[in-house]
Parts: structure tokens; sequence; C-alpha cells
């Protein structure tokens, strides 16, 4: 008589494959691995397994078989699509990106073979999250039992899952820290790290497909204390006023009954504004231009392989301090930044969201407001991509990308030409009677970093083959070549016309480019023989450049100041002049007296005084002796703490409300 086999209950084993699922996306996805997310995440694991089987205890043994293993494919693929994407953008695909388009971005306009790549370079972790499957679908599945337990006990299930879910959601609400990433603070990033992808994606769907707002509870700030007056000045000091508006906030915190826009009032009256100060109106009656550049960074400044840029980079400002975070939806989110002054709000496409929304301080706007109609926005890419032919016209720019005027004078390869784009475009603004703003969002340093995955790196090739470093870097290298070029073309054209000395030229990144970091190994591994060390990947990899340059500006200032891409829009709007109201970016202008602050996207930052990183909850001061003692030190950071998170919050009312057009009265 032959033994009994041993069966396993298919709970357990449906419980334990998707937290298997969850700790394979966790370990290949570099996040924290050893936190309290491994306690949610597995509750969250035994709730899904519970229903599961609660499901297919209703069914017959082959078809609760079938179903649960048809299961386990999907989420094994929807787990992997998350490892490919992050392995790609470092962050996680959210469910907006599906619904706003993404889907088709990923398959055409150069994007393709991209996508090919990084899928074959994903195979690894698909093998590893199929292993569910072919449990349940081949011999090795022969201990799992499968049979009818009876409604009852099936329904029992069922509640029991819920009940799991429920208490863990409570559970996370009555935590100091988890409630805010879970309600007012919510983004994929964090909540993926803290939760997992099941309780990620439930409040993914609900905030930003279902639309449920979230709760808006500000932080308790402490003012900053009145700066000390000199009794007697010697001389009559120059008299700065404040970057305001004539908005009746006191009116408007009176009259209005809506919760969340009542402390929004509140919150902007009483925040402090940012001060003229002797930059003010440096460049106005000026033209600019503004660059955003795909894949940017300091280390593409060469002063043989790009002079244009090198000249801009030593005879403009100097930035040291510079950075460029990454956020959610990367490019689209680093250009919301540059042109809004405002941090992105998580799960959606803030870009996008924005397009019907009322936006005086865009660029395009503002030098509209003051007569000028030579206002023009290009990108080398297909002029859909991110839905910019919606979002750049709402910022006051004719728009043109590629198939509505730019195929014109830029080839069809990938990535495409950013000289072309320049020099095509030059004429169609560039009129010597006339100030005129334009703005591009370039292509050329786009990933991947090859001499056949990057058209533009291929094409200047040999004169980067013989450097004496890997072929990514070269590829790099070689591909910001082609900026560089337009740059030169721009100032010749400027020269040309006479305007050069009457023209400031910003450029800025999107992100910094992860284009250089590894699907396998050593993810670092390029960026380690770049700086020549160990990259520190929460502050240092992010360190970048503002280039920020006029032919007739003399001894530009070097500045020290800790700043980043939402700084640019509000330092913009005071160096050329402009009425705008300050309390209302979440940027500020980088020559004021604000406080020096830089934001990361998962609420680390940087100050003045040090570096609060919040992975770890460790806040690293600058010097030895910053605080007199750890209590004063717990307190700034407490409050600093407090500053940020309103910040995201205050940043992601104003889009989801249109707080501008409310504010300014502006029909739609």
């Amino acid at each position: 008589m032959q033994p009994s086999r041993i069966k396993i209950n298919t709970a357990l084993f449906y419980s334990f494959a998707i937290l298997y699922m969850e700790l394979v996306l966790r370990l290949l996805t570099g996040s924290e691995f050893f936190n309290i997310g491994l306690a949610f995440i597995t509750l969250f694991s035994v709730s899904a397994g519970l229903l599961l089987y609660g499901a297919c205890s209703f069914m017959s043994a082959r078809a609760a078989k079938i179903t649960s293993g048809t299961f386990m494919i999907v989420f094994g693929v929807f787990y992997a699509t998350q490892i490919i994407y992050h392995s790609v953008f470092n962050n996680f695909l959210i469910i907006y990106s599906l619904k706003a388009g993404g889907t088709d971005q990923i398959i055409t306009d150069g994007m393709l073979d991209n996508t090919i790549k990084a899928i074959t370079s994903g195979i690894p972790a698909i093998l590893l999250l199929s292993v569910p499957a072919v449990v349940i679908f081949t011999p090795l599945g022969r201990f799992l039992k499968y049979k009818k337990i009876g409604t009852l006990k099936s329904v029992l299930s069922l509640i029991i899952s819920v009940i799991v879910y429920l208490v863990s959601v409570l559970a996370i609400a009555l935590h100091p820290t988890l409630a805010s990433v879970q309600s007012g603070l919510f983004d994929t990033n964090i909540s993926m790290n803290r939760f997992g992808l099941i309780h990620t994606e439930a409040l993914d769907i609900g905030y930003n497909i279902f639309g449920i707002e979230q709760e808006l509870e500000l932080e308790e700030e402490t003012p900053d204390p009145e700066p000390e007056s000199d009794p007697e000045p010697e001389e009559t000091p120059v008299v700065y006023t404040p970057n305001v508006m004539n908005i009746d906030f006191e009116s408007l915190k009176e009259t209005e009954t809506d919760k969340d826009l009542k402390l929004m009032n509140e919150y902007f009256s009483a925040k402090e504004p940012t001060y003229t100060n002797e930059y003010t109106g440096m460049y106005k009656g000026y033209n600019l231009v503004m660059v955003v550049a795909e894949g940017f960074s300091p280390y593409a400044i060469d002063p043989v392989l790009t002079p244009t840029l090198y000249k801009m980079s030593q005879e403009g400002f100097k930035f040291n301090n510079f950075y460029t975070p990454v956020w959610g939806v990367s490019t689209s989110d680093g250009e919301y930044t540059a042109c809004t002054g405002l941090i992105p709000k998580a799960g959606v496409w803030s870009f996008y969201r924005s397009h019907k929304n009322y936006m005086p301080f865009c660029l395009g706007n503002m030098f509209k407001s003051i007569g000028v109609t030579n206002t023009y926005a290009y990108h080398n890419n297909t002029a859909s991509y991110y839905h910019r032919d919606l979002s750049h016209p709402n910022m006051g720019y004719n728009y043109k990308g590629m198939g509505t005027g730019v195929e014109k004078y830029v080839d069809k390869v990938w990535p495409q030409s950013d000289y072309q784009m320049v020099a095509g475009s030059i004429d169609e603004y560039l009129k010597t009677d006339e100030q005129f703003h334009a703005y591009y969002m370039t292509v050329s340093g786009h990933l991947h970093y090859t001499k056949t995955g990057n058209y533009q790196a291929g094409k200047h090739w040999d004169k980067v083959k013989d450097l004496e470093c890997s072929s990514t870097l070269k590829a790099y290298y070689a591909c910001n070549i082609e900026l560089d070029l337009a740059m030169e073309e721009l100032l010749k054209r400027l020269n040309e016309a006479g305007v050069a000395d009457k023209t400031v030229i910003a450029i800025t990144p999107d992100h910094y480019p992860y284009g250089l970091e590894k699907d396998d190994g050593n993810k670092y591994e390029i960026w380690e023989e770049l700086l020549g060390h160990s990259v520190e990947t929460q502050f240092e990899l992010y360190e970048s450049t503002f280039l920020l340059y006029c032919q007739s500006t003399q001894n530009a200032p070097v500045v020290e100041k800790y700043c980043y891409s939402v700084d640019i829009l509000p330092t913009l709007l005071n160096l050329f002049g402009f009425e705008y109201d300050s309390r209302l970016l979440m940027g500020s202008d980088i020559f004021s007296t604000a406080e020096d602050l830089v934001i990361f996207n998962n609420r680390s930052y940087i100050t003045d005084k040090g570096k609060y990183n919040a992975k770890t909850g460790v806040f690293t001061p600058h010097g030895e002796n910053t605080f007199s003692s750890d209590e004063e030190m717990s307190e700034y950071v407490k409050n600093i703490s407090a500053v940020v998170n309103n910040k995201f919050k205050m940043s992601t009312k104003i889009l989801e409300k249109d707080y501008y057009r409310y504010l300014f009265g502006k029909d739609e």
C-alpha cells in the first residue's frame, strides 16, 4: 500500500505565490528590502491569496486549476511589466499612463526598439515570475488540493480576505508616518516599497482613475524668525519689494465654503513671499530661448566635444549645487517642473492634466501678457507624445512637433536631430524688430546609448571612437554633440541678426541620463566609470546643471545655493521683471533670500544645513557645528519635512482644483 501524498492547501499556495512575486519585484527594482513594508506586503498577499482561494472553491477542480493558473499568468505579466518599466525609467508604471495613451507611445515614435530591448533584458524576471503558473500547470503541482469546500466556507474565506485587507489598511492609517503615504501624500514609488504592488495599485486606481480626492491636511510649520535689522544703517539701503500680486485672500478666506480651497487660501496668504533683488529685471525686454534637453547632464559638457555648451557653462551663470530630481513620469514631469515651478502630482501625467487649467505663470503666457506674440515651442519627436499638443499651447505657445510642422526640416530617424530642429525653426521667431520667446524640448540625447541604438551617436562616432572609455559613454558623449551643434547654430544666427546680446539662453535637463544604468550585473557600473567612484544614489546621482547664458553678460556670478529644476521658472520670472506671485509657486527665485531647499520625489531633501534621506530617516548635517544639540536638529528636520510635505500637497491641489483660475477669475 502506497503512502498518501501530502496535500498542500491552495489558499496557502496562492498566498505564498503572490508574496513570492512581491519579493521578486522588491529585489529586482532595488527597493529598500528590510523595512516595515515586508509586513504589509505579507498581509496583502495573504488577503489576495484568500480571495483567489474563496473564488476558486466554488468551482470544480479542473476549473479552479485553470482559473488560478490563468490568474498567476496575468499577475506574473503585471509584475514583470513593472520590473521592466522600472529598469528603463527608474520609476514604476502608473495605471494612468495606460489610460492616457502610454501604450501607444512605447510601440511607436522610435520607442519600439527600446521597448524590445527592455523586454529582452527582462527575460530573467519573466522566468522567475512564471514559477507559480508553471507549478500549477505541470506535474509539479500534483500536491495542490483542489476541491469544493462548501458555500459557507467559501464565503467565509472571502470575508476573511476582506477583513485582512481592511485591518492592514487601518494599521497603515494609524501609523504616524505611513498614513500620509496612503492618503494625503500618495506616491507610487514610495507606496510600492511600503505596501507592495497590490495595495499600491488599489490606491492608484482609486485616486487617479476614479478620481477619489486625497484629503488635504496641512502639517504645522514653524515660521522663520524675523531678520534683525541694523538700528543705524551707514547708508540708505535699497528697498526691495515682495513678489506678490493683488489677491484678496482675506475675503476669499471668509467667503469660501470648499474645505480644500479654504485651506489653500489660508496657506498661501500666510506663506512668506520672496522679494525683488539686485537681479530683478536684469533681462527685462530681452528675448529668451529655453531648452529642456533630453538626458542632458554636466558630464556631456566638454571643451573639445561640445565647445558651445562648454562656453555657456564657463561664461554664463554658474550654479554649483543644482539638482534635477526624477519624478514619476520622467521626461514629461521634468518639463513640468521647469515650465510651471510646481511639483508634479504622483500617479498622473501632470502636464497633460494641466492642459485645461489656467496657467498664467508659464513663460509663454507671461510673454504674451506683455504683448509679445512671438512665442513658439518645438519638439523633434511626435507632436502628440505625452499630449504636448494640448499642454504646450495652453502655456501660451504656438507649438510644433513631428507631424505638425517640424517634419519639414527634421529627418525621421531615432532619435531625431536637435540641430535640424533649431536650424529649421529659428526663422519663424527670429525677427530683429520683435521680442521673442522660443522653447525647445530636445530628443537627440535619448537612450539607448549605443552606436546603433541612437542615430545621433552613430553619426558622431568618429569624434568619440578613440576615447578611453566604455562604448556606452562614447555613445552618450556623441549624441550630445548634436545638441551642441544646435546651440552653435543658434548663437550664430542670433549674432547674424544682431540680437545675440539681447537674448538669454536657458538650458536644463529633463532628468539625469538614467540610460547609463545597466540592466544586469552592477547597475551603476557606467556611473562608477564616469565618476571614478561608487555613485551615491539618493543625492549624487541627481547632481546636474542649469546653463543660463547671455552673450552680453559680463562676470556672471557663481551661485553656491542649493537649488533645483522647480526653481527655474521663478528665477526667470524675476530676471525678466515679470509681475508674479512667488507664494503660488513651489520653487523660489534662486537669487532671492529664500532658504535653500531641494526636494526629491521620495520626500528626501537638501537644505543649506544638511541632507535628509527619507529612505533611511537620517539627516546628515553639512558641518560638525551646524546644530547645538540633537534636539535642535530633530526639531529642524521635523519642520522642514512638514514644509516639504505641504509643498507636495499644495502642488497637487493647484493642479486638481485649477487654483489659478479660481484665484484670478478667468473664464475657461
